[in-house]
């Protein structure tokens, strides 16, 4: 009898930490839940990018030495089925020597190492890359990713509130928290994701993400240009795209015209028109530049 109550006893335990134990896990499920819901919902509500908390619009512009200077009024398409640095020497030529808003995607340093473009990697897709890392399990990693979120969101703040400085108070403060940012990336844990980009940061190269601090011309983010070529990812999706060449070359033509008539204010509609009166009647075609 008193083994068998032993048996009993320890069973009663054996239950009673599996029945707490599927009590937490109820509980973090349903905040999984929750959070899978929140997710959710912000997708459907919003186009935003995951970075969009932290890269947020300009809410003013500096009436000093920071005015924008006046960008391109026109877009153009290209389709091609590589991805490769090619197409870019095709469309820009050896001989480029203006500014490369991209990602950090191969074709794109390639043509920036073999010409004199200027070049500003993403802080979109940087603060995406992080934030994978900040999500790590991994609790150095994690650590490391979350310390340097929190200089990043330091930086976008300072830079959407420029007008409450001067711009020597503004220049020290973006300076300062370059500094601070580039001395923990450099300090990355000993981790392949952590070493790997570090590495991107290692002297001069760190450049290529802070041009923007320097150059008005020169965007942060290339979100606009993501969000002009959006119209033409849907297209693909929903139509699957031309196969031939001709299909391509009409795409592009047609996504350009598009694209430039709404930077210039000019109705698409009344663009085409005009066009095929004029090819029709023989008389000079409405420009787009």
């Amino acid at each position: 009898m008193q083994d068998k109550d032993a048996i009993i006893a320890r069973q009663d335990t054996i239950i009673a930490r599996l029945t707490q134990q599927v009590e937490t896990l109820l509980k973090r499920i349903a905040q999984l839940e929750d959070e899978i819901a929140r997710l959710k919902n912000d997708s459907n509500n919003s186009y935003k990018p995951p970075s969009s908390d932290i890269v947020k619009p300009r809410q003013s512009v500096r009436k000093t030495a920071r005015k924008k200077k006046k960008r391109p009024n026109y877009s153009l398409f290209r389709i091609d089925q590589s991805r490769g640095s090619q197409v870019l020497f095709e469309m820009l030529g050896q001989e480029y020597e203006g500014i490369i808003g991209c990602d950090f995607w191969g074709a794109y340093r390639k043509f920036a190492r073999l010409t004199n473009a200027t070049v500003q990697y993403c802080m979109a897709h940087l603060i995406r890359e992080i934030r994978f890392v900040a999500e790590h399990t991994n609790k150095s990693l994690a650590r490391w990713g979350n310390q340097l979120l929190a200089w990043l969101r330091k930086l976008f703040k300072t830079l959407h509130r420029s007008d409450a400085w001067t711009d020597a108070g503004f220049a020290k403060r973006m300076n300062r928290i370059k500094k601070d940012f580039l001395s923990r990336m450099r300090r990355a844990p000993s981790h392949k994701l952590a070493k790997n980009l570090a590495r991107r940061f290692k002297g001069r190269a760190a450049e290529t993400y802070f041009r923007f601090l320097t150059d008005p011309a020169v965007e942060p983010t290339n979100n606009g240009t993501e969000r002009e070529i959006r119209h033409s990812v849907i297209d693909r999706r929903i139509t699957q795209g031309t196969r031939g060449d001709a299909g391509m070359r009409w795409c592009e033509r047609i996504w350009t015209t598009i694209a430039t008539c709404k930077k210039q204010n000019r109705n698409v509609f009344k663009f085409l028109h005009n066009s095929l009166l004029a090819d029709w009647t023989g008389k000079g075609h409405p420009l787009l530049l």
